[in-house]
């Protein structure tokens, strides 16, 4: 039984039909999954988890994927805002630096998916369009990464948890930045700031999604440039966090095990990206964003 308010009022029965279909093998497809889970001998299934994962209880390693599919879920949907759920969601039970290494490659995948949608020569005039704002983002992305293994846990909380709280406040008030032309100064001080604080927190897309807004950009188009500016941004943070040490041969199967249901996430969003309020969906978002953000302050500071 598919809820009517995802569909939509307005759909053609064989689209209805088709919707219906798709869902329901998206459904049955979770459900054996999880039945096949529950089946296997549960010293089976602990053994091997701790020896790939020696750092996640069970219930981690649950609430790891159920958060990945969150993730993903309102990243199709809103076209952004996977690594700020992720990394909010995954440091309320592990260590910031292992939560960063987490959101890297489902990012990466993502942010691809996201980017191709409307064709490559589409993206590729994306990357022509922005080059000032990736080059600046790439340069202090990359050095700021560096920094990650010498920061004191309470700082990057600070780093992750500040942006976060700001950016959430920013969208929820009815202020709006207005740029009434493009500025080359401009876009070099806000990629390079969203590059230095994604190096760190693995977060750069409150400052990118501020500005593309006060120029006015037209939503499919926005979507389009986010998805390039973060899956280039992505790329980036892979080849940094490679060099600083946050990516290793522990951190990567975990990076790994979040690609399937962030995918799948981001696949069912962008399902229900036409049938639900994008306004109503956007506010409930920040707002779970913003209370994340906070308890992330309050863990640095008390």
């Amino acid at each position: 039984m598919i809820c009517p308010f995802l569909l939509g009022p307005d759909i053609a029965p064989s689209q209805l039909q088709h919707n219906k279909d798709t869902f329901q093998c998206v459904f049955l497809f979770l459900y054996y999954v999880a039945n096949l889970l529950v089946r296997l001998p549960s010293g089976l299934l602990c053994n091997g988890m701790n020896s790939i994962f020696p750092f996640l209880t069970p219930f981690e390693f649950y609430a790891a994927l159920a958060i990945g599919l969150c993730g993903g879920f309102v990243k199709g949907v809103v076209g952004f805002a996977l690594p700020l759920v992720l990394i909010s969601g995954l440091t309320t039970f592990m260590a910031p630096d292992l939560a960063l290494a987490g959101l890297i490659l489902p990012t990466v995948l993502a942010n691809a998916f996201q980017a191709l949608r409307q064709g490559p020569k589409a993206a590729a005039g994306s990357i022509r369009l922005f080059w000032v704002f990736l080059l600046c983002g790439g340069i202090t992305l990359v050095l700021s990464a560096q920094m990650v293994r010498v920061i004191p846990e309470e700082a990057m909380l600070l780093a992750i948890g500040v942006p976060i709280v700001f950016f959430a406040l920013l969208q929820l008030s009815k202020y709006k930045f207005h740029l009434a032309k493009r500025s080359t100064r401009v876009e070099a001080c806000v990629g390079a700031f969203a590059g230095a604080v994604g190096g760190v927190s693995g977060v750069w897309g409150p400052p990118t999604v501020a500005y593309l807004t006060a120029l006015g950009t037209p939503k499919h188009d926005q979507m389009r440039i986010q998805g390039v500016i973060y899956g280039l941004g992505a790329v980036a943070l892979l080849g940094a966090h490679m060099g600083s040490g946050v990516l290793n041969a522990q951190t990567w199967p975990f990076s790994a095990l979040l690609l399937a249901p962030v995918m799948l996430g981001v696949w069912l969003g962008s399902m229900v990206m036409d049938r639900v309020d994008p306004v109503l969906f956007r506010k409930m978002t920040l707002l779970v964003l913003m209370v994340a953000g906070l308890n992330l302050i309050r863990r640095a500071l008390f």
